[in-house]
């Protein structure tokens, strides 16, 4: 039998996948046999992630916010390296502030980057993984697209519209086998998590303490959880947040 989790002979793109949790996506996406192509805006960091790696992992630059590059991003790997099999929609930003004042444009750069590009690159995609009949595309969630969170209202707005866009577009492509998900990372211990808590014991100490199991996530378990769902393993599983928190949500 073989192994249904493996990724062999798969082409996968990761949004931001050259740090944080992106970075461990990557890594155990090309563990598991695939070939990764990690995006973000800037060269040095793509260069240093792609080096770390060694082999199987590829860069391109490109700023997903901007959505005039979308179609030739898409393309440009496509011709460069082949069909895209998996899309794992990571990047993202985040801007702690009270919501009084938040003004509109930053509030607007937030939805764009986090919600407006996810989808028009899962659209490009699609184009690609329909006609084929396969695919996996994965929209990274939050705990902030489960519960109210003070201080991040764009954030916020951004990851609940991921959770509605990844069933509307689940419901819309599964028939032609090309499945989306969600994982919705609790507390995870990246050095931008981290210097936000630092900053905020209070914060912190709320967080851990609605946390059943009682400690931070690693980014390996968010990089593990896009394995399983880009795979074989979880072919009839589409249209789900899977919630990779230690029962963050459930917490009390």
């Amino acid at each position: 039998m073989t192994n249904p989790f493996s990724l062999a002979g798969k082409i996968a793109l990761v949004t931001g996948g050259g740090s944080g949790i992106g970075y461990e996506i990557t890594r155990c996406l090309r563990d598991a046999g695939a070939k990764v192509v990690i995006t973000g805006r800037r060269e040095n960091m793509l260069q240093e992630a792609v080096k770390a790696f060694g082999e199987d992992v590829f860069y391109e630059v490109n700023d997903v916010a901007d959505l005039s590059q979308t179609t030739q991003l898409v393309d440009a790997i496509t011709s460069k390296y082949g069909e895209i099999d998996i899309l794992v929609n990571n990047a993202g930003i985040n801007m702690k502030k009270p919501a009084i004042e938040v003004t509109d444009i930053e509030f607007n750069n937030i939805i764009q980057t986090n919600l407006n590009a996810a989808f028009a690159l899962s659209r490009e995609v699609a184009k690609k993984m329909i006609p084929r009949k396969t695919g996996s595309i994965i929209m990274i969630s939050s705990m902030a697209g489960y519960y109210g969170i003070d201080r991040v209202p764009a954030y916020t707005a951004s990851k609940s519209g991921i959770e509605g866009l990844t069933k509307a577009l689940a419901s819309d492509w599964s028939k032609h086998n090309v499945r989306v998900n969600a994982i919705a990372p609790g507390f995870i211990e990246t050095p931008m998590m981290q210097t936000a808590m630092n900053s905020d014991p209070d914060r912190m100490d709320k967080a851990l303490n609605r946390t059943p199991m009682g400690k931070f996530g690693k980014p390996e378990d968010i990089g593990l959880a896009a394995v399983f769902l880009a795979s074989e393993a979880a072919s009839y599983i589409t249209g789900v947040s899977l919630r990779v928190d230690g029962g963050n949500a459930i917490g009390f």
